[in-house]
């Protein structure tokens, strides 16, 4: 199933929705084997503006086509039910390039203030189209680790679809990377946080939850925040360690 090429308008915002969420319990569970595929979707919140850039990091030329354009080809894959990309209001030229892909460009009414408000808009589109399970999962891709190699997202869906992890994500010289797959149960105790801390907050305060994907792909850690970053990979990209 795929989302259909649309402009998905939010009338609430995070923190309102926020007041009415209920916890979920999330039990202890380590990696095991899971009885049947299960859904995954995909979630980049991109509702920033690139301000270290000087401009949108996401639609700077990349590999012949856009930056998002390349991700979005990249997530675009039969393990990857739907990919949902959260846009500013005022950000008409990312939603008509978004528009032209299979991805579904979530715009709230108003531009959300943090990267995790984004995030809540984002997940809210999912369950609204989609209704996943509990057990089912979903990437987060925040918009600054774009650089996804396919190989890295091999690694982690086969490692997700063989177990029951409640949290998964690359790690590289002993540093975390991106993206990082969570199972669905976790979406409404990320609207539970506190409003003035991030997703992290979650993940340090819960670490038995945390399972770890050793990896070599340095992409994992590939910030594209400024000019500089963005001519490190495009030099690394050329075969040109710089």
């Amino acid at each position: 199933m795929r989302f259909a090429r649309s402009i998905v308008q939010h009338r609430q915002s995070s923190f309102e929705q926020t007041q009415s969420s209920q916890m979920i319990p999330i039990p202890r569970l380590d990696c095991h084997m899971a009885d049947a595929p299960r859904r995954l979707f995909a979630l980049i919140p991109a509702a920033g503006r690139s301000r270290r850039m000087g401009a949108s990091k996401l639609l700077l030329p990349w590999q012949g086509t856009t930056v998002i354009e390349y991700l979005i080809h990249t997530l675009t894959r039969p393990d990857i039910t739907a990919i949902v990309i959260v846009i500013r209001p005022d950000d008409h030229l990312l939603q008509d390039v978004v528009q032209r892909t299979s991805a579904l460009a979530v715009v709230p009414d108003h531009a959300p203030p943090e990267m995790r408000d984004s995030i809540e808009f984002g997940l809210r589109a999912i369950r609204q189209q989609f209704a996943p399970t509990d057990d089912e999962g979903w990437l987060l891709i925040p918009a600054d680790h774009p650089l996804i190699e396919p190989e890295v997202l091999d690694g982690l869906v086969t490692r997700w679809s063989q177990g029951d992890c409640h949290v998964l994500l690359p790690i590289l010289d002993q540093r975390r990377g991106h993206p990082t797959l969570m199972r669905w149960s976790l979406a409404e105790r990320i609207e539970q946080l506190p409003e003035d801390v991030g997703v992290n907050t979650l993940l340090r305060s819960s670490p038995d939850l945390v399972s770890e994907w050793p990896t070599d792909h340095d992409s994992v850690l590939a910030d594209l925040d400024t000019p500089e970053d963005y001519a490190f990979w495009q030099q690394r990209l050329a075969g040109d360690p710089g």
